[in-house]
């Protein structure tokens, strides 16, 4: 088996492109939405989001922050489990009665997005919450947690890794699928 190239290009920005028109179908102009990128790679397509949006909306801002989960994760006490390295969180709102768009880059086993959604309770009870990934993993959901507005749908088995690539920080903006014998 060998490596693809899932997404890279051009048509990684008309993903991008994509969701941000799905979001504004939902959320118009915003004023009762927030935008949460899921630390540490989530925040790259939340702010990627963002930016599309103030150029498609023509608006200065759209309230969105970067949400760290390490100690809410469902292993942070586990013995034998990685050592963590928690990111920053960065949010100057709160979401209390407002509509929060969680944002992170893979939806696989559901276990980050869990932790998400207690992470944000520490800033208010939102009135609804929506979830925007840029890669779905469909099949191995430990948790039965689904993506409002997908960018890539795949079907890939466990052994496999998917890689999202950035410009801020790869040089690339490119989904790289990683298959066994390469890992």
């Amino acid at each position: 088996m060998q490596n693809s190239i899932l997404l890279s290009g051009t048509k990684f920005q008309i993903t991008i492109q994509r969701l941000c028109h799905q979001l504004i179908e939902n959320h118009q102009d915003f004023s009762n939405s927030v935008i949460v990128g899921i630390q540490p790679r989530g925040g790259y397509l939340a702010n990627r989001i963002v930016q599309e949006l103030k150029k498609i909306l023509s608006v200065g801002d759209i309230p969105s922050g970067d949400l760290d989960i390490t100690f809410f994760r469902d292993d942070f006490r586990m013995k034998g489990s990685l050592p963590l390295s928690p990111s920053s969180t960065n949010m100057n709102f709160i979401v209390e009665n407002k509509k929060v768009i969680l944002v992170d880059d893979v939806l696989w086993t559901g276990r980050t997005i869990r932790s998400a959604l207690d992470a944000i309770q520490s800033f208010g009870r939102p009135q609804k919450v929506e979830l925007l990934v840029l890669v779905d993993r469909r099949f191995a959901r430990h948790l039965p947690i689904e993506p409002d507005y997908v960018g890539l749908p795949i079907d890939s088995i466990n052994s496999q890794k998917v890689i999202v690539s950035w410009e801020e920080t790869d040089k690339i903006d490119q989904v790289l699928l990683l298959n066994e014998e390469n890992n």
